[in-house]
This record gives C-alpha cells, structure tokens and sequence, in this order.
C-alpha cells in the first residue's frame, strides 16, 4: 500500500455537481490478485492493494435524495436502490478511488444517464430490501438484500448481512476499503477522475448469513463469490458531494 488511508473527507468542492446519501449499506469484500485487477482499470490508473491484495466489492444499499448542484433531491429518481460491484484504484497523483465494474439501480433513467454521461457501467435491475426500516439502533438485526438484472441473463442473487456492534477504531482494512472519495471511470477512450467528499463512515461490524451471488463473476471474477467474504461491513450510511469530472 502506498502511503496511509485518510478516512477524513477532502473539503467540500467548489462546485457541487451531485449530492446524496448512501444508506443502510453493507460492504462485502475478497481479497483478488492485482495481476487480475490491473486490465480491468482505465488506462492511466493501477490496483489499489493492502498487504499485497486487491480487494472486490459488492456494496448493496439504499440511494436516497440524490439531487444535481445545490438543489434539492430530485423526487423519485433520487431515491432508489443499488447494488454495485468495484474495485480499487490509485492514479499518479496518488488519489485512491474505485472502479465500477457494475451497478445495479432499479430506476431506468438514470441507469440510461450515468451510462451515457460518465460512461459508468448502470445495469437495470430488479432490486428489493427488507426490512425497509432498520432503525436507530440495527445491532442484531438482519437486512436483506436482492436484485435480478433485467433480460435473460438471470445475474443478480440475494445477501443476508447480520448487523453487529459499532466499530469504535476501524482498523487500516476498514479504512482502505470504505475511504474511498472519487471514481476513475473511462469516457470516449479517456480517463475522468469525479472527485468526491463525505464524512467517515460510522461503522459496524457485520457478518454474511448467506450468499448467493452471480455479479461478482459476472464482473469478471468467477468463483470468487463462491466463498466467504474476507470483510463484511454495515454503516447506517453517509451523505456524499460529488466535484466536477477532471482529465488525468
């Protein structure tokens, strides 16, 4: 790993571009090798690792109030459900990211606007959580999660994430895979980093009840899914701010 993780946000952008909230979100995570990692990125970034890996997610949550500039949430299309599949990315500057190998959204236009806007890889998709609810205090609790990309390809599955106690100190693992503030992503052949801020995300421990999923290996990681995730967290969620896309 190159240098520490700085979980505290950068300042807000001078121009805000989007603001939402991520809510009652889980991060589950397996260690892959960077050799495997390293094609998938856009051109101009290399893997992420920590203690020799790269890492894969796949983050399920719950989208809520998302607005363009400084206005307010856009109804309906601003609240929606998400499941994303993402690595991890440093560029030469030294900004750590992800890159979306997918994302899951039950809302068509803004699946049709990201894809076309920020050449990020939005799937529609069949997407439901229960409960719907989790309240202030989730300790124990489990939320449920399911999608099914629309079409005949049938990827999607279901995840089952029991919710644990705060994580008071999350450790360097925890801070490099959920400290993430902006995305490298590939439009028209050229590298874009979209800068983002939020505050550190409150924590929790977690544990994966059950697993059934076919994203991950529909990202180009087959198998991988198949076992265990090495990281499962749980956060009630944060409000993030996006900057304007820059060129590498």
């Amino acid at each position: 790993m190159v240098g520490e993780v700085n979980p505290e946000g950068p300042p807000l952008p001078t121009r805000q571009v989007m603001g939402q909230w991520w809510r009652d979100i889980s991060f589950l995570h397996w260690p892959v090798d960077p050799d495997l990692v390293a094609p998938l990125l856009p051109r101009g970034v290399r893997p992420d690792v920590h203690d020799h890996s790269s890492w894969i997610g796949l983050i399920p949550f719950r989208m809520v109030d998302a607005g363009l500039g400084e206005r307010g949430p856009v109804p309906w299309l601003g609240t929606f459900l998400e499941t994303n599949v993402r690595l991890y990315s440093i560029d030469a500057a030294g900004r750590r990211g992800v890159v979306f190998r997918s994302l899951e959204a039950d809302r068509l236009p803004v699946v049709a606007a990201a894809r076309l806007g920020l050449g990020v890889p939005y799937q529609w998709a069949r997407l439901a959580v229960e409960p719907t609810d989790l309240g202030p205090e989730p300790q124990g609790r489990t939320v449920s999660y399911r999608s099914r990309r629309r079409g005949r390809s049938g990827v999607g599955g279901r995840i089952d994430v029991e919710v644990g106690a705060p994580l008071d100190v999350p450790g360097p693992l925890e801070v490099f895979l959920t400290a993430r503030f902006g995305l490298h992503t590939s439009v028209a052949g050229r590298t874009l980093w979209v800068p983002n801020t939020h505050a550190p995300w409150p924590l929790r421990s977690a544990r994966a009840v059950h697993v059934e999923d076919s994203l991950v290996a529909a990202a180009g990681f087959p198998g991988v899914s198949d076992s265990p995730p090495a990281s499962v967290l749980f956060s009630s969620g944060v409000r993030t701010v996006f900057g304007l896309p820059q060129r590498l």
